[in-house]
């Protein structure tokens, strides 16, 4: 695929790994637009790339999609790449059950059911197009789960499965579906849970050129850095991480246990 002169939709663009992406497509000559859920994070990404054009937008929100909608194609009839970037992950103990239970929605909503509803929304618009694409951002741990994040995992791997799917079904289509399974990235996408930060984590610009590179390539699924590690282990060891949190667990409760007696 051809990446210049594109016009491309990143949502989630004001940080991490949306916002390097959205720098080095528009460094190529691509007219880029993002989204964000704050005016104030997005006037601060204007200031710092020149030409970026910014929508206040929440993914969770099929409102505030179908809105998106109307507003991008009224101006920019070409759009004709899709990012669908937008994601929390948050650290979880399942064994806690004292918060409401609309809480556990909010990862579900912004990672799965909203680029559904987004490449529902949009799917006309880019079917308009000669050359079209739509990027699934997934995640590594789409392959291997962290037990601590579990809903993120889930709703990755979720993703990486509709992907698959859509990607069959859109084959006779000018739209190109492609998965991008990030490995752990340096971003501050683990804001109040750095303990889950990992020391091999992957420079986030070195990772936007590596992806760049692999839609250049027309890879259907991009997994820089240690991310094909990540499937391989899913392959051949699925249980290695579930292993490993099950090992810390009784270390953990070893430790308590110790405590009381003493």
């Amino acid at each position: 695929m051809k990446m210049s002169n594109n016009t491309i939709l990143i949502t989630g663009g004001t940080s991490g790994i949306g916002y390097a992406l959205a720098a080095q497509l528009l460094e190529r000559g691509n007219t880029v637009l993002i989204t964000g859920r704050t005016e104030e994070r997005l006037a601060t990404v204007r200031q710092s790339l020149p030409g970026v054009h910014t929508y206040i937008s929440d993914v969770s929100d099929p409102a505030a999609i179908r809105r998106l909608y109307s507003e991008v194609t009224r101006a920019f009839p070409d759009l004709n790449v899709l990012i669908n970037n937008a994601g929390i992950g948050l650290k979880r103990n399942l064994n806690d059950t004292t918060g409401p239970l609309e809480d556990l929605d909010r990862e579900i909503k912004t990672n799965l059911i909203g680029p559904i509803q987004m490449i529902k929304q949009f799917l006309p618009q880019l079917k308009r197009q000669k050359m079209a694409a739509i990027v699934n951002v997934s995640s590594g741990l789409a392959f291997v789960p962290l037990a601590v994040k579990p809903i993120y995992c889930a709703t990755k791997a979720a993703m990486h499965s509709y992907t698959q799917t859509l990607r069959v079904q859109l084959k006779n289509s000018s739209v190109k579906v492609i998965e991008l399974a990030p490995p752990a990235v340096k971003t501050n996408f683990n804001k109040g849970q750095e303990e889950l930060n990992s020391s091999a984590a992957m420079d986030v610009n070195k990772f936007a050129k590596a992806s760049i590179r692999g839609l250049e390539r027309g890879q259907e699924e991009i997994l820089p850095g240690l991310s094909p590690v990540a499937r391989l282990i899913g392959r051949v060891a699925p249980h290695a991480v579930f292993m490993k949190a099950e090992a810390e667990r009784m270390i953990a409760e070893g430790e308590k246990d110790t405590k009381q007696m003493q």
